[in-house]
């Protein structure tokens, strides 16, 4: 750890990893549902555990988002943190917001926009945070008078994430209005400027565990950030074929959905190429399997799983099925949570005591969670192959068609038990070792050198 104000970016770690295991109780809580009679029908029914699944995930991610950054900043930027204060009244109204927003959601308060689910008293404190981040951010890279373009993308990406926010705090009362602009929020962050931010942490990441040279480095990153606004942009329109807009929307969303991946492909090429050529062994290892990882499944499960079903001619059979489903968990899982636990790991040896080559329980929970998710894919995808035939080729009725495809549930439970045991063993990996507390250890080897002194 160089400076001390990084140590902020620990209890954002520990916020994040907190609501990532209680998120899989949701989601374990969820798929159970589909295997047979269900004993918390009234207390807690499946819609109640989805919404709180799928919002804890947004909830989390954000929190690692942001934590990450403040990593990374101070070191980019090498200056302290602009205020270690502003960054902790930060966190604390973000876990303000989120308890409080759960607890909502078990007495159903909420607005039912999927995703943005948030009452709007929740949306305008989530507002007030990104402001404040923004701030302290940007005045921490005012203060050191340096940008790189890894923190200029990085930076772009998250401001765009916060002024995307905006359109949720409207509501409308046509409900295709509504869900019209509720994807300028959802899917401009998830396939746009999310992938400006996961950009941004894989070039530092790489930069620093491969020795690659930071001008290479950037110049994909401004590859990566044109394909995403050429292909994101107009790629949202393969939200609105079924929802009552004009027809034309069809071929964009055919045609610009299937270039999303391309910026995909550029991400896992230069991952792999720079690792390749570079031949440096950095000792934190085991961050370089997570980020390696992460832009390899991107491409897997946001790329060639996205193309898959988002073409108009097969979309209308696979909408709202479980295809839907195995798509979104690959995508989000590569994506986002992959970059979130690579920036993790490759931090707490200086955050914490934790050995920079990683432990044996830190590697068994890599593969344990890389396993279970790609189970968990496959799951879903047989679930939906088998719901799409029988519900919309030979007519069986939902509930019919569910009877039918419950052996592939066991098998989802059985994988994402799998994967949940992973997630816990990084969260205890996580846990066991002290934190630094933002004191720089003598003898440290991520600490500054002294500055040579004239003779």
């Amino acid at each position: 750890m160089r400076y001390k104000s990084q140590s902020v970016a620990y209890w954002y770690f520990a916020v994040a990893l907190s609501l990532f295991g209680l998120q899989l109780v949701f989601g374990l809580l969820s798929a159970t549902k589909y295997l047979g009679p269900d004993p918390l029908l009234y207390i807690l029914p499946f819609d109640v555990t989805k919404v709180i699944h799928t919002n804890l995930l947004i909830v989390w991610v954000l929190c690692g988002f942001m934590g990450a950054t403040y990593w990374m900043v101070p070191d980019e930027s090498r200056t302290e943190l602009h205020s270690t204060k502003l960054a902790y009244i930060q966190l604390v109204l973000w876990v303000l917001m989120g308890v409080t927003a759960i607890v909502g959601y078990l007495f159903r308060w909420g607005t039912g926009n999927k995703l943005l689910e948030q009452p709007l008293p929740h949306k305008i404190v989530i507002v007030i945070v990104m402001l404040m981040f923004l701030y302290n951010v940007g005045m921490t890279i005012k203060k050191s008078g340096r940008l790189t373009t890894t923190e200029g993308v990085l930076l772009g990406g998250l401001g765009l994430a916060a002024v995307l926010y905006l359109p949720a705090l409207l509501h409308y009362e046509n409900y295709t209005v509504s869900i019209y602009y509720r994807w300028w929020t959802i899917h401009l962050w998830v396939e746009g400027v999310w992938e400006m931010i996961q950009g941004g942490f894989l070039a530092y990441l790489l930069i620093r565990l491969s020795g690659a040279d930071r001008e290479v480095m950037e110049k994909w990153l401004y590859v990566i950030v044109g394909l995403v606004f050429i292909a994101g942009i107009l790629g949202t329109a393969h939200h609105y074929y079924w929802i009552g807009v004009p027809a034309y929307w069809l071929p964009i969303g055919g045609v610009f959905s299937a270039l999303e991946p391309v910026a995909l492909v550029g991400m896992a090429m230069y991952a792999y190429s720079t690792i390749k050529r570079s031949g440096v062994a950095h000792p934190n290892k085991l961050a370089l399997h997570w980020t390696v990882g992460s832009a390899v499944f991107t491409l897997f499960g946001a790329g060639l799983l996205g193309l898959a079903h988002t073409f108009p001619s097969v979309n209308k059979w696979t909408h709202g099925t479980l295809i839907t489903a195995m798509h979104g968990h690959a995508a989000f899982y590569g994506a986002y949570v992959m970059i979130v636990l690579a920036m993790i790991s490759y931090a707490m040896p200086g955050l914490s005591r934790r050995p920079e080559q990683g432990t044996a329980m830190g590697y068994w929970s890599f593969w344990l969670q890389l396993g279970g998710m790609f189970g968990m894919t496959l799951s879903f995808a047989t679930a939906g192959i088998a719901q799409v035939y029988l519900e919309r080729i030979m007519g069986l009725g939902f509930l019919d068609a569910q009877l039918k495809i419950q052996i592939h549930f066991v098998m989802l439970l059985a994988t994402g038990s799998m994967f949940a045991i992973g997630v816990a063993l990084f969260i205890i990996d996580f846990f066991r070792f002290a934190p630094r507390l933002g004191a720089l250890e003598e003898g440290d080897p991520a600490a500054p050198l002294p500055r040579a002194q004239p003779a």
